[in-house]
C-alpha cells in the first residue's frame, strides 16, 4: 500500500504552496483515483511522493520510503506524462533496454507488448506512436518490472471511450491481482467509474477521501434518463406531478427523444409513464456530472457511469458500471413493468475487486465472465464491441546475474538502439579521409598528424571530436530522453552506471581510432602510393598517444554530459582542453622555477619497472610520455577534475 504523510511543496515566491499538508492511503488490491481539476496539485503531489521533488512530507510504499528501495522500478511502475524515450527507438527495443536496466529477462518486453495489444507495433518507432498507443506503451513500461504499486498521472488524458475502458479494465485487473493502483484524473464521472476510493484535492489541500459510492452519493448528481416517442408529453406530466407533490424536480429535454429527470426515481417516473400509457424505450439512473450544464448530456454514448433498473425499479438496488449505450428498440409496457432493451455493466461502485461484464441481447441472452480471472468480456450490440482483455503479464523473478552486467547491457542495448552512432561514426571517417588527402596535397604536414587527419589549425582531429560527441550523447540523451528513469523520471547518478558508459564509450572510442587511421592510411595509399602509408618507427608510442587521446576526448564527453546534464555541455568539455587547458598547463610549465621534472620516465623505470618481466615498463614509459604532453596532460587534468565533480555530485545526492 501507499501511505502519503503531510506532502507539502516549497512555497512559489509570493504564492501559496502547489500542494499544502496532503495526507491520504492508497490500499493494495484496490484502485485510488486522485482527483482535482488542472492546477489542483495533482501532479505535484505524485511528484513529491516519488521524491522527484524537493518539499515536506513522506511517502511509504509498503512501509519503506523510495529512497530506501534498492529497485523502485520493481516496486512502483511510474507513468509521468509522455513515455520517456528516443523518438527514433523501436517500441521492442526501448522495452529491451529497459529490461537490462531492471534486471529482468529480455522475453519481458514481448510479453508485456501482447498484454497491452503492442505486437503489431514492436518494430515502429517511439516518435510515430499516436496518443492511444503512446498511453498503451506507457503502461507496458510501468508493467515491466512486474511492480506491486503502479503511479499513473493522467492514463485515460487524451484515449477515446474504448481505449480507456481497456486501461481501466487492465488496472482493475492489476488491483484484483493484489496490486496497489494510484491514478490522477480531473473528471469526476471517471474517478467514480474507475476507482474503489476517491481522493479529492482543491487549490492544493485535501477536500475529501471517500470510498467510491460515498463519492458518487454525495458529490455526483444522480439523475433518470428517459427515452420515448413521448418525451415532451413525458416531462410536462413529471413537471405537473412534481407541483402536485410540492416535491423538488428538474426535467431537462435533451437531443431527441432523451429527457433527464433530477431529483426523482426510474419508479417514480415509470409509474407515471405507466399511468398515462406512454411508451418508454429506456428508463436507467445515471450518475454522471454535477448538473446538466457542466457535461455532455449525452452520457451514456460517452462513458459515463450507468445504473440500469428493471421491473419498475424494483431492482434498483443492483448498480453497476455501464459499458455501452442501450440499444434503441420499441418495448411493450404492461403490468407495470418497464423493461430496458439493453443492460451493460462492469463492477459495482462500492469497490468490487474484479470486472463482471454482462450482455443481453433483445432475446434476453445473457453472458457474462467472472471477475476473478481478471478478465472483462465487452457487451456487445450493433452499437459498439469491447475487446476482451489479456491475462497481465505472469509474475517474474529478478535476473540474478552480478549487478555490474546490468548497466553494461542496458548500455550497449543503448547504444547500437539509435543510429546517431553509426552516423556520426561513418562522417567522421568520411571527413578524416577526405581531410587526409587534402593535407597531403597542401604538404607542410608531419608524418603523425597525416596519418590521423590532424591539421595544426584545428584543436582536435576529427576523430577525437567524433568520439567527444559520442560520450556526450552517450549521457545527454539520458536527459533528453530520460529512458533508463522510466521508472522515476530522473536520470540516477550511479558510480556502476558510470563505469558502464565510460567502458562503452572507450570501446567505441578504441574502434574508431583504430578505423580512421586504417581508412586515412589506406586511402593516402590508393591516391599517393607507399610513400605516404609508411608507418612510422615510433608506432607503439604514436599509437598509444593517439588511443589516449581519442579515449581521453570520449571519457571527457560522458563525465560533462552526466555533470551538466547536456550533450553541448559535454561537446564544450571536449574542446575545451586544446583551447584553454593546454594553453594553462603550458604556462605553468614553461614558468620560472628552481627544479624541474626532468628525467621522471627514467627514473620512475628505475624504481618500479625494472624487474617487470615481458618488457612491460616499456607500455608503462609509453605512458608517462603521452601524460607528459601538453594535451596529454590537459587531459588528464580535465578528466580527473570532472570525476571529482561527479563523486561529489553523488555522495551530495546520498547524503541528502
Amino acid at each position: 500500500m501507499i501511505e502519503a504523510i503531510g506532502l507539502t511543496s516549497n512555497p512559489r515566491k509570493e504564492l501559496p504552496p502547489a500542494v499544502d499538508d496532503v495526507s491520504f492511503e492508497a490500499r493494495a488490491g484496490h484502485v485510488t483515483a486522485l482527483l482535482g481539476a488542472s492546477g489542483a496539485g495533482k501532479t505535484t503531489a505524485l511528484r513529491l511522493m516519488l521524491e522527484l521533488q524537493q518539499g515536506r512530507g513522506i511517502t511509504f510504499f509498503r512501509g519503506r520510503p523510495l529512497r530506501r528501495i534498492a529497485h523502485p522500478s520493481r516496486e512502483v511502475g511510474v507513468l509521468l506524462g509522455d513515455v520517456p524515450g528516443h523518438p527514433a527507438r523501436t517500441v521492442r527495443g526501448h522495452l529491451r533496454m529497459l529490461c537490462a536496466a531492471a534486471g529482468v529477462p529480455a522475453r519481458r518486453a514481448d510479453e508485456v507488448l501482447e498484454v497491452v495489444g503492442l505486437v503489431s507495433l514492436r518494430d515502429e518507432r517511439l516518435g510515430s506512436l499516436s496518443r492511444g498507443m503512446d498511453r498503451r506503451f506507457g503502461l507496458a513500461c510501468a508493467l515491466l518490472a512486474d511492480p506491486h504499486t503502479l503511479v499513473l498521472d493522467g492514463p485515460a488524458d487524451g484515449l477515446t471511450t474504448r481505449e480507456r475502458r481497456w486501461l481501466h479494465g487492465a488496472l482493475r485487473a492489476h488491483a484484483a491481482q493484489g496490486g496497489t493502483v494510484l491514478l490522477t484524473t480531473a473528471d469526476p464521472k471517471e474517478a467514480a467509474r474507475t476507482a474503489d476510493r476517491v481522493v479529492t484535492l482543491e487549490r492544493g489541500t485535501l477536500v475529501a477521501d471517500q470510498d467510491a459510492a460515498d463519492f458518487a452519493r454525495t458529490r455526483l448528481r444522480p439523475r433518470v434518463a428517459v427515452r420515448t416517442p413521448h418525451a415532451s408529453r413525458l416531462a410536462a406530466l413529471l413537471t405537473k406531478d412534481a407541483r402536485a407533490a410540492h416535491r423538488s424536480v428538474e426535467v431537462i429535454r435533451e437531443n431527441g427523444n432523451r429527457i433527464s429527470v433530477y431529483g426523482s426515481t426510474c419508479a417514480a417516473v415509470g409509474e407515471i409513464a405507466f399511468r398515462h400509457g406512454i411508451l418508454v424505450h429506456q428508463l436507467a439512473d445515471e450518475i454522471g456530472d454535477m448538473g446538466p450544464d457542466t457535461g455532455s448530456p449525452e452520457l451514456l454514448a460517452d462513458d459515463a457511469p450507468e445504473v440500469a433498473y428493471r421491473n419498475g425499479g424494483a431492482a434498483g438496488d443492483r448498480r453497476r458500471r455501464a459499458d455501452t449505450a442501450p440499444m434503441e428498440g420499441e418495448e411493450q409496457v404492461g403490468a407495470g413493468e418497464l423493461v430496458a432493451a439493453s443492460e451493460a455493466s462492469q463492477a459495482a461502485l462500492g469497490g468490487q475487486a474484479g470486472d463482471t461484464a454482462h450482455d443481453e441481447s433483445p432475446e434476453g441472452s445473457q453472458g457474462g465472465v467472472d471477475g476473478s480471472s481478471s478478465k472483462t468480456a465487452g457487451a456487445r450490440s450493433s452499437a459498439s464491441r469491447l475487446d476482451a482483455l489479456p491475462d497481465l503479464p505472469p509474475p517474474i523473478s529478478v535476473r540474478p546475474a552480478p549487478s555490474p552486467l546490468r548497466p553494461l547491457r542496458y548500455e550497449l542495448r543503448r547504444a547500437v538502439g539509435v543510429g546517431t552512432g553509426f552516423v556520426t561514426a561513418a562522417v567522421v571517417l568520411v571527413v578524416s579521409a577526405l581531410m587526409a588527402v587534402m593535407l597531403a596535397r597542401i604538404g607542410h604536414t608531419p608524418h603523425a598528424r597525416l596519418l590521423v587527419a590532424w591539421p595544426r589549425e584545428l584543436p582536435l582531429p576529427p576523430a577525437a571530436l567524433g568520439a567527444g560527441l559520442l560520450g556526450a550523447i552517450a549521457f545527454g540523451d539520458e536527459f533528453r530522453h530520460p529512458a533508463l528513469a522510466a521508472d522515476r523520471g530522473t536520470v540516477p547518478r550511479r558510480l556502476g552506471l558510470l563505469a558502464a558508459k565510460l567502458l562503452v564509450a572507450s570501446a567505441t572510442a578504441l574502434a574508431l581510432a583504430v578505423l580512421t587511421l586504417g581508412c586515412d592510411i589506406e586511402v593516402l595509399y590508393l591516391v599517393y602510393g607507399r610513400e605516404l602509408a609508411e608507418v612510422p618507427t615510433d608506432w607503439l608510442s604514436l599509437s598509444a598517444s593517439w588511443i589516449g587521446l581519442v579515449v581521453g576526448c570520449a571519457w571527457a564527453g560522458v563525465l560533462a554530459a552526466g555533470l551538466f546534464r547536456s550533450t553541448t555541455a559535454g561537446l564544450a568539455a571536449v574542446v575545451t582542453v586544446p583551447i584553454v587547458v593546454v594553453p594553462l598547463v603550458q604556462k605553468v610549465l614553461e614558468g620560472p622555477s628552481v627544479r624541474t621534472a626532468a628525467g621522471f620516465p627514467l627514473r620512475l623505470r628505475e624504481l618500479l619497472l625494472s624487474q617487470w618481466p615481458f618488457g612491460g615498463e616499456r607500455y608503462l614509459a609509453a605512458v608517462a610520455r603521452v601524460i607528459g604532453q601538453p594535451v596529454g596532460g590537459a587531459l588528464t587534468l580535465s578528466l580527473t577534475a570532472l570525476l571529482c565533480a561527479y563523486l561529489f555530485t553523488i555522495l551530495r545526492s546520498r547524503v541528502r
